[in-house]
């Protein structure tokens, strides 16, 4: 409900609201409509939760029917802020019905007028779309779960006592399941220089489907002309290693890399030593520019 249409209790409990003009008038009876009453003689605060519920069940004539309603009778504004929450309460996350809705919302309210023939059909248009998309309240269901475990976890600290249930993350600490995030970043990487090398092989991997063929050969050209940085090639492998689908935080090779990112302190050049070279100093190219021979992986093993 918009802040400027806030309902309101009256002193025998019912509600108030300031009723939009476009919502007065005679019902389809003839008679004159009352406070929040909807053209067919319906409570507007019935049909719209009606209208929820529909779209909750995927009930696609039902979700129209009310929507119509709401459109035709006035209450437009009601209409498209339920159907926008509905986007966010009741749908799968990342559903692009989320535009959708609020496309047909802006032709109904900015180009026609929402209770007019053209703005109607963008009513229907939206509560079908949001009827057939996936129904789920896993975000109403994450935001309660997350706040329950919240006050769980306060007062178990009072108690001074450990939280039978905890946020999914527990102490979010170094070197435990979520090492990776903890890259020069954060101040607690930034401690352990935890540089480009670390970034690399640990906090920009991906998955679980991983790089496709182009990315995964950028990526290792990318650090193969790295001028900074000499890359083994486990650490190759690894940068573009997919995740694991069952275990995503897991490190694989997690004590190499450890030890390989305390180089990035030190590395000054294309090789540790400074020397400018990098794996045995094999040229290719015309120019003598030095890049990593088999150890590494040669440049022209991914020019294609």
């Amino acid at each position: 409900m918009s802040d400027d249409r806030q309902a309101t209790f009256g002193a025998d409990g019912s509600l108030e609201t300031d009723t939009p003009p476009e919502a007065t008038g005679e019902n389809d009876f003839g008679e004159p409509k009352e406070a929040n009453e909807t053209d067919g003689g319906y409570s507007r605060y019935a049909v719209s939760s009606l209208l929820q519920k529909a779209v909750r069940r995927s009930d696609e004539e039902v979700a129209a029917w009310a929507a119509w309603e709401l459109a035709r009778s006035g209450y437009a504004w009601n209409l498209w802020d339920r159907l926008n929450l509905y986007v966010v309460e009741d749908l799968r996350a990342g559903d692009e019905v989320a535009l959708t809705i609020e496309r047909y919302e802006e032709l109904a309210t900015e180009r026609w007028e929402p209770d007019e023939w053209r703005g109607r059909l963008c009513a229907i248009h939206a509560a079908l779309a949001a009827a057939r998309a996936r129904s789920t309240r896993e975000a109403s269901n994450a935001d309660e779960y997350f706040r329950r475990v919240a006050d769980h976890r306060a007062t178990a600290a009072e108690r001074d006592e450990d939280p039978v249930h905890d946020f999914p993350v527990g102490d979010l600490k170094p070197d435990g399941r979520f090492d990776a995030i903890f890259d020069g970043h954060t101040g607690e990487g930034s401690k352990r220089d935890r540089g480009t090398r670390f970034f690399k092989t640990r906090g920009a991997r991906v998955g679980p489907e991983g790089e496709d063929d182009r990315s995964a050969r950028w990526q290792r050209l990318a650090m193969l002309l790295d001028d900074d940085h000499d890359y083994s090639a486990d650490e190759l492998d690894r940068a573009i290693e997919p995740v694991d689908p069952d275990d995503p935080w897991a490190n694989p090779g997690a004590n190499a890399t450890d030890s390989e990112c305390d180089r990035d302190a030190t590395d000054s050049g294309p090789g540790s030593d400074g020397s400018g070279k990098t794996g045995s100093g094999e040229t290719n190219g015309n120019d003598g520019t030095e890049v990593a021979d088999g150890s590494t992986g040669d440049l022209s093993d991914f020019s294609t």
